[in-house]
């Protein structure tokens, strides 16, 4: 699969080298110039190369979106229509300006941004160093990377990596219930868990 990545920061970087040590083809951006990222794409090897915002997000069947969410106004909803594009993003009142979302979720917000988009909520919930260090081959060791979205095609094809790189997938709904579920603040993020756990939790979560 060909997997665009927009941010380069912990997340971004991190999600690339699993992403292309599974085999999966990535093109990572950043908001400066491809050139920025050459020892990073020299470090993850041949499956990995540089891209401007623009041709990330044409690039990829799956488009990962890890920046901070007050810059979800520059993606490009051009270039992300019909395209699967997982929110990695996450808002944070007191680092970032202010935003009344009118009772919806970021992702929601997100979403109304890249309307043509197939928007999955994940890689949001995990610690950038856990998601890089704790990923198992063993399915009775793994842990869980949630998955929210509206369109379930586009949450079993985000699912699909996922499994790849050593994480098990749990869908916690829809982008306004699940992804609400995921966001910080809630009793699943950035809490390391088994599969059974996260299913314990969520039971519980209203």
């Amino acid at each position: 699969m060909n997997i665009g990545i927009i941010g380069a920061g912990n997340i971004g970087a991190n999600a690339a080298r699993l992403f292309a040590n599974a085999g999966h083809r990535v093109a990572i951006s950043n908001s400066r110039e491809p050139e920025s990222l050459s020892s990073l794409v020299e470090e993850i090897g041949a499956n990995a190369s540089a891209a401007s915002v623009e041709e990330a997000a044409g690039f990829g069947e799956v488009v990962l979106v890890a920046i901070p969410f007050g810059r979800y106004e520059t993606l490009p909803a051009a270039q992300l229509a019909d395209k699967i594009v997982i929110d990695a993003t996450n808002y944070y009142p007191g680092r970032e300006r202010q935003l009344d979302f009118g009772g919806l979720t970021s992702s929601e917000v997100i979403s109304g941004h890249l309307p043509l988009a197939r928007l999955v909520k994940a890689f949001n919930t995990m610690y950038y160093e856990t998601l890089r260090t704790r990923g198992s081959q063993s399915y009775e060791d793994r842990l869980v990377l949630f998955v929210a979205g509206d369109d379930v095609e586009a949450k079993a094809t985000v699912s699909g990596p996922i499994d790849e790189i050593g994480f098990a997938p749990v869908d916690t709904g829809s982008l306004r219930d699940g992804g609400g579920k995921q966001e910080p603040g809630s009793p699943i993020y950035n809490e390391p868990m088994s599969d059974e756990r996260a299913h314990e939790i969520l039971s519980g979560i209203s």
